[in-house]
């Protein structure tokens, strides 16, 4: 038997301390609950948890696709089924692998294995590969003994946030190829088409319109600094994409898209679902409520979600309720709030937050082809717009001279 240091909240909602013997986490947080505790933190000193707190996987680390991850999880979870052990199973989905970081990953983790380490530990070795929720989430399932269905839960997390992804990014697909080939269109105008009206307007000796002119002035700006806009084209990209990578680009680019229109609303509800999913899966494996606020903060893909969460987890050490702090919060809805309150005060708090993922991933989807529809014409419009001005300038002298001849 094991000792654990828990901190659990009694029916009053008071904040209770103290330790429990117990043959691994899980069974602890069994005994805490059969007590009328809700657990917020068990711990048992050293293991695969600490050791996936202190890693780092690096600004530029690699890492596995997410998609292979899941099918990876997926096998090893029917193997683990089959009755087949652990390293047997390992070595099975490395020779299936194609060569690469997970294949490396997964016979790096065998090897460990064989040295007399725990999988739990031994995936906490490859921080790039196997993050800090797959870890916690590995080790719940050893100590309770049901790494089987740990890994199957796993698999169905992944599939449902690749899928989320997947929905946010293709919204963005068309949109972009839009707005590529529009501005290939009007720089092939600008370069090309512009100039032999140019020679048209020299042979007339007429002053242009002050429209024809901007126009004029821009193509020739374009035509004398070409390298200029091509650096410009090719270089910022690489610049915004490294400035949003630091912790101020990346707040003030968060903050930015939380409050954008239409975007704004895809970004927070998917950041809603992923997080709810995740505080859920967690809290199902008997990972404790603080370490599950901890891993879970990462996952929203938003710096405002993530830091609303964060201050909610200080409350919940402080021994408030979780709905309490998340209320203050403006990134979370009044719904949100409140069916975390009722799973908080039922005491099925990760059967909440999977319906609350359920909702909003449904929400996501919706609103993804709300912003689609709407993004659609507006863009036409726009950029047709953009288009029918630059014509307008090239034919207005034509128009202005065919007037001087009436």
């Amino acid at each position: 038997m094991a000792k654990f240091q828990y901190q659990a909240k009694n029916a009053s909602g008071q904040v209770v301390q103290g330790e429990i013997e117990a043959a691994n986490q899980q069974e602890a947080i069994i005994r805490l609950r059969a007590q009328q505790l809700l657990p917020v933190r068990v711990v048992q000193f050293g293991g695969a948890r600490a050791a996936a707190g202190k890693s780092s996987t690096g600004l530029f680390a690699p890492r596995v696709n997410g998609k292979d991850l899941q099918v990876f999880t997926r096998q090893f979870a029917t193997l683990i089924n089959a009755g087949i052990p652990v390293v047997d199973s390992l070595k099975i989905l490395s020779e299936g692998l194609r060569p690469g970081l997970l294949k490396e990953a997964s016979a790096q983790v065998k090897t460990s294995i064989e040295g007399g380490r725990r999988l739990a530990d031994s995936m906490a070795q490859v921080p790039n590969v196997f993050d800090k929720l797959y870890v916690n989430m590995i080790q719940a399932g050893e100590e309770a003994g049901i790494l089987d269905s740990i890994l199957q839960r796993l698999a169905s997390y992944m599939e449902k946030s690749e899928k989320l992804k997947a929905q946010v990014k293709g919204a963005l697909v068309y949109p972009m190829v839009i707005i590529v080939v529009a501005m290939i269109v009007i720089a092939g105008i600008l370069v090309f088409i512009i100039p032999k009206f140019m020679e048209f307007f020299a042979s007339s000796g007429k002053e242009p319109p002050a429209l024809t002119q901007m126009v004029v002035n821009l193509s020739n700006s374009m035509i004398n600094n070409w390298y200029v806009y091509l650096v410009v084209l090719i270089v910022g990209p690489f610049v915004f994409a490294q400035w949003i990578r630091t912790d101020a680009g990346k707040d003030a680019f968060d903050r930015f898209i939380m409050k954008a229109p239409v975007f704004g609303e895809v970004v927070q509800k998917s950041a809603i679902a992923r997080l709810t999913r995740t505080l859920s899966t967690l809290l199902s494996s008997g990972v404790g409520l603080i370490e599950a606020i901890d891993i879970s903060s990462k996952t929203a893909g938003n710096i405002v979600i993530e830091q609303s969460l964060l201050r909610c987890k200080e409350s919940v050490t402080q021994g408030r309720t979780f709905a309490a702090p998340l209320g203050k919060e403006k990134a979370f809805p009044e719904m949100v709030v409140q069916m975390i309150s009722i799973g908080e005060q039922s005491g099925t708090l990760d059967i909440m937050l999977g319906k609350i993922a359920d909702f909003y991933e449904d929400e996501v989807e919706t609103a993804v082809k709300a912003m689609t529809s709407l993004l659609e014409p507006l863009l036409m419009v726009v950029l047709g717009g953009i288009i029918a001005v630059l014509v307008v300038a090239m034919y207005l002298p034509i128009f202005n001279m065919a007037d001087v001849v009436q």
